[in-house]
């Protein structure tokens, strides 16, 4: 791999990670579409996603990389939204046993809530949501579950994108997969 970058006279970083440190740091999933992330200096996943298979993820990505707000391209937030709560511990579980926990989105403004996509830390945590507006004084669930490829601790984060006042949220999670 190294003499064809050089032959191609390739002058971009490349990390070539022979011992799968990045892998065992973030757990990524088997799946193609999300083999592809934005790492910071630390080696941490930014975002996840393929940017050639998804427009918003591309511009996700063009985003972090310039220093722009995250989703600067769409509307202006044209309502407010509340958390119930942003914090979930899972405590101690058998990792073999997929974690479900809800959090609640209010929508307490005077415009429909639309909730425009979710990111997450890693493959093994999913977000399930209503795609319909959420209408004033209504409230949204979002079901996230995180599922433990092996026995670890864990503190993971899904990015919720809409177009309520201080969006994007972020909702953390945490646990001790045995």
């Amino acid at each position: 791999m190294l003499r064809l970058l050089r032959f191609e006279q390739f002058t971009y970083p490349v990390c070539i990670d022979d011992s799968d440190a990045i892998n065992k740091l973030n757990h990524f999933p088997k799946e193609m579409m999300f083999q592809t992330f934005l790492l910071d200096r630390n080696n941490k996943v930014l975002a996840m996603g393929n940017p050639i298979y998804n427009p918003k993820v591309a511009q996700l990505y063009m985003n972090i990389v310039t220093g722009k707000e995250a989703m600067a391209d769409t509307k202006e937030a044209s309502t407010t939204a509340t958390l119930k709560a942003s914090y979930h511990d899972f405590g101690s579980f058998p990792h073999s046993s997929p974690q479900h926990t809800t959090f609640t989105l209010l929508n307490a403004g005077h415009g429909p809530l639309v909730i425009q996509g979710t990111a997450t830390s890693c493959g093994c945590t999913t977000v399930e949501y209503p795609k319909e507006p959420v209408q004033p004084g209504d409230s949204l669930q979002l079901k996230v579950t995180y599922r433990a490829d092996h026995p670890e601790r864990f503190n993971q984060s899904v990015t919720v994108y809409c177009n309520a006042e201080g969006s994007p949220f972020r909702l953390k999670i945490s646990g001790e997969a045995k």
